[in-house]
This record gives C-alpha cells, structure tokens and sequence, in this order.
C-alpha cells in the first residue's frame, strides 16, 4: 500500500556517511531542512545531501507558507525541498497539514462549515500535489493536538469543530494520496505518561473507526537538564502493537549555555540512545533530527539561555553527538579507545528486603562517544555478577534477597563499550522478609489482542500491607508456546512458562493501599486464544 521508505539494504564500513548506515540497518536517518541556507550555503547543502536519506521540510509546507491567502497556492519552498531531495536519492516527510500554530489568521476566524471545507481543500490541494511524486512518500497530518496533561488542545481547530477534525483530515488525506503513510505527530509523548497514553488511546480509537491512521511520530525535544525518558523503547513497542509505524520526527537534545565537555557527553549519550531505541523496535522507521547545524536551530530564539542542541556545530564541525549517532547506526564501529573516568563511591539508602537504592558521583567522558550508563556489580568473589544498570548515577537495584550482606560496585560505560575502573565498594545488609515489606496484589487486564499476539495493559499492583513498600516483584504463567515480546514500567525475566515482572526505578515505591501499573505485549501461535493467568505479587 505504501511506497517504499528505504534505500535498499547495503553493507557500510565505519567511515561511511549516517544515511548508509541508517540503510544498512533498514532505517532512514533525517534532518529538517531550511530553504534560505539550502540554497545559498553549500556546505549547508553537501551535509545535507551527504548524510541523511530522509528529509522534512522545516516551514516550507505549513499553511502559513503553502496557502497564505485564500485557494491562493504558494509551493516554491516546498517544491525547492522535494526537488533536492530528488536529485539525491531522499525520500520527503510531508510536514505538517493541519497545526494550530503558523496557521493563517483567515483559517483561524472562519465558521464550522467552511473551516472544514477549508481544510479539506487545503489538504487536497497540498497532499494532491505530490501525490504522483515518489519521492513523497508520508505526511504529518495532524500535529500536536493534546495539551501537556493529555486533555484535548483548545486550539481554534477543536473549540470550532470539536475532535472530528483529527478523523476528517485523515480521511482527505487518504483521499489526496491513497499511498501516502499518513501520521499523527506530537511532542513530550516519548516517555509512557499521561499525554502519551491519551495517543496511544486515540490511536487505538481511530483505527477501530477505520480512520488511516498508518504512523506516530515522536518529535524527541529533549533537554539534557530534565533527564532521558528511559521507557522511550517501551513506549514505541506499545504503540507498534496497535499496528501502526512509529518514528522519532523531530530530534534535538539542547542545554544550558555554555557547552563543555561534560555537556556535550550527555548530549552524545541522548542522541545515542533514541537511535538504539529505534533500532530495537523493527516498527521504527528511522530517525530525523530537527536541523542538524547549531547555526540554523529554532532552540535559542525559543528557550532563553539553552541551545547548541544539534549534531554539528555552527560552524558545521561535527560534535561528539555526530559520533553518537553515527557509531549506533554503524552498530558500535568507534575509533574511541578512552574509558570513562571511575565513577564516585556509592551510598545506599532506602534498604529493604529485597531492594537498596544506591547514588554515586557521576564519570565524564572524553573519547568522542559520549558517556552511555553505568553498570552495578556485586563483589563476591572470582565473578562478580551484575546486579543492574542505570543511564543516569542512581539506581534503585531490586530482585535481593532477604536478610543478606552486599557489597557493590559502580563502573561506568561509553559509547564504544569502554569501562571504567572499578568504584570503591558500598556494604549494605537486606533486612528480614517477605512480611516486613507489607503484601500486595496483582491483577492483568487483555487491552486488545489478535490472532497472533496481544497486549496485556494495565497489570495493577496494589499495597495491600499497612506499611510502605519500597519495591515489588510480581510472577505470572504464560500458556505454552507464548513468547514475551515488549515490555513497559516493569523489567521482566522468564523462565520456562514462568513470567518474573520487577519494579522500574520510577515505580517501586508504593505507599499503604496505593497503586502502579505495568504492560507487556506477547506473542503466540496463530489461532491460540489462550492468555496468561496466576498473577501473584511479593
């Protein structure tokens, strides 16, 4: 149904460009592309036309440019965009049709009937004109509909004609181009949160109406001061299951000015962890960076004192992101010989019977590939077995036993799989179980399922003990020939039929009576009915 997204599948050595990479590993890797430097700055164009394989256009197709006027079509920019990715060998992201922001006055005061008739004519007229054109080959139909709490946004859209406009431009999408892939698009929905399950349940309702709703895009505006949304896997796996494409639209990672060394290591970390999610989950199409220059990023006019968010700097040099990016769609090729400084000694706090949650001075990195986590180890002997790992210097380690002395250890981890030292060593000694922890309960609800898998969404956990839980461990039976193959907000192990679910950092702490969820999707042979039962909680 859908022209083809990818350049076919070649091998790529380590000094390859990213966009021979991305195809490698059957993913496109983009940029959001300006006309002004486009056409007047040639490096500007060569890094453009060298590295990535998809492109979106930054304004050129908005309303505001496309149709500033009434049925008065502009398509110079967007026509510049398609025919430069044309010439070499790009496919084009179509963005974006329908948007609250950067929509012309004239739209914005009309009455029901004719805002819908104008956005129907506008989708046509603008989807229709690349509809034969290959190198167009998806859009962003509708963009950023929900507010930060996940409650319909009260743009001019929704307050004149209510939530069918979202079905409505999906369907003359449709109805311009019958192959387009068509996405809804949003921001800060990458991690699993009340705005991203208010998309994940719209979805959900679209496509059970038979609206073509055929791809999510996750834009990816990141911040290296409010943390990494750890679940960004999770979360793409849970909508994959809905049976929809998922990709990460548009991605940069900015920070608090000036750079330095420490920064940029983080940024390079970000940037290397949502191409590996991407890679991890075989719905994700790929990854388009919104810009790729420092010279020409949106952050700087928009977040006061932030910036310099992009893969290469102003002056068009590569930043140890670049290497990032690059060394996780080359699957870990690296010239980076550099360990990660010896992180700080642990302390741990919060010890329970089965959990401890330990925090450490942070390791920086100077090689090039970034700083990537940290692994906990347990010292014991000829082997030290590997308690946990953490993107950030904390973590909370669950899974111990009872009534046991531990001593741990922290070594931190780069891009290129180098090691540091070892930390100085933390003692901590479990307290008595199971009973000291309080009880608890667990139940599994099937959310939706089909002929070869389902997903069960929520799994409610529930302290049902008079004192606070400070971590849980939940098992299941899964039927026979079933396999588990996505998970989000619990970590889980099986063993034969056996399904052992464990808290996420996040959502071990439970207070008397209250309450956390956690999901998981599943396979199973074709035709087989069966669901897993025997939920019990510890």
């Amino acid at each position: 149904m859908f022209a083809a997204f990818l350049l076919p599948a070649t091998s790529a050595d380590a000094s390859a460009p990213l966009r021979t990479h991305a195809a490698a590993r059957g993913k496109f890797i983009g940029a959001a592309l300006a006309t002004n430097p486009l056409a007047n700055e040639t490096a500007y164009r060569n890094i453009a036309a060298t590295e990535f394989n998809q492109v979106t256009a930054e304004n050129a197709m908005k309303w505001d440019a496309t149709e500033p006027n009434p049925n008065q079509f502009n398509f110079s920019g967007a026509d510049a965009i398609v025919n430069f990715a044309t010439q070499n060998n790009q496919q084009v992201h179509g963005h974006t049709l329908v948007w609250h922001s950067q929509t012309p006055g004239w739209v914005q005061g009309l009455g029901a009937t004719a805002m819908r008739s104008a956005m129907q004519n506008h989708i046509s007229q603008v989807v229709g004109r690349y509809a034969d054109n290959a190198t167009v080959v998806s859009w962003d139909v509708v963009n950023e509909v929900f507010d930060d709490n996940g409650g319909m946004r009260t743009s001019f859209w929704y307050n004149t004609l209510g939530q069918s406009y979202i079905a409505d431009a999906f369907r003359a999408a449709r109805a311009a181009d019958p192959d387009a892939r068509l996405c809804i698009n949003d921001y800060n929905v990458e991690g699993i949160n009340a705005k991203s399950t208010a998309m994940y349940n719209l979805v959900s309702s679209l496509r059970q109406q038979n609206v073509p709703v055929d791809c999510v895009g996750f834009q990816g505006h990141l911040a290296i001061q409010y943390g990494f949304p750890n679940d960004l896997q999770q979360n793409l796996q849970r909508f994959a299951a809905l049976g929809v494409q998922v990709r990460i639209t548009e991605l940069d990672v900015r920070m608090q000015m000036p750079r330095d060394a420490t920064k940029d290591a983080t940024q390079a970390t970000y940037y290397r962890n949502v191409v590996n999610a991407c890679l991890a989950v075989t719905a994700c199409a790929g990854v388009t960076i919104w810009g790729f220059t420092d010279k020409y990023s949106w952050v700087p006019d928009t977040f006061q004192g932030q910036g310099a968010a992009l893969i290469y700097n102003e002056n068009y040099q590569q930043k140890p992101s670049y290497t990032a990016v690059h060394d996780a769609l080359a699957g870990g090729t690296t010239t980076d010989t550099t360990p990660p400084t010896t992180p700080g000694t642990p302390a741990a706090s919060n010890v329970t019977s089965n959990s401890a949650a330990l925090t450490w001075t942070a390791s920086t990195d100077s090689g090039g590939s970034g700083l990537a986590g940290y692994n906990v180890y347990r010292e014991q002997g000829a082997t030290d077995p590997l308690l946990g790992q953490s993107t950030t210097n904390s973590i909370t380690l669950t899974g111990l036993s009872p009534e046991t002395p531990y001593q741990v250890y922290v070594r931190a981890r780069d891009g290129a799989g180098n090691l540091s030292g070892n930390s100085p060593t933390a003692a901590f000694t479990t307290i008595a179980g199971p009973g000291g922890n309080g009880g608890c309960t667990a139940t599994g609800t099937v959310q939706n399922q089909w002929n070869n898998g389902y997903v069960v969404q929520p799994v409610t956990v529930t302290n049902t003990g008079t004192s606070a839980k400070s971590g849980w461990t939940v098992t299941f039976t899964l039927p026979a020939g079933h396999q588990i193959t996505g998970s989000w907000n619990a970590s889980l192990t099986v063993s034969g039929q056996t399904v052992t679910a464990r808290n996420a950092s996040h959502n071990g702490n439970l207070a008397p009576n209250a309450g956390t969820t956690f999901g998981f999707q599943a396979g199973r042979p074709n035709g087989n009915t069966q669901t897993p039962s025997g939920y019990t909680c510890a």
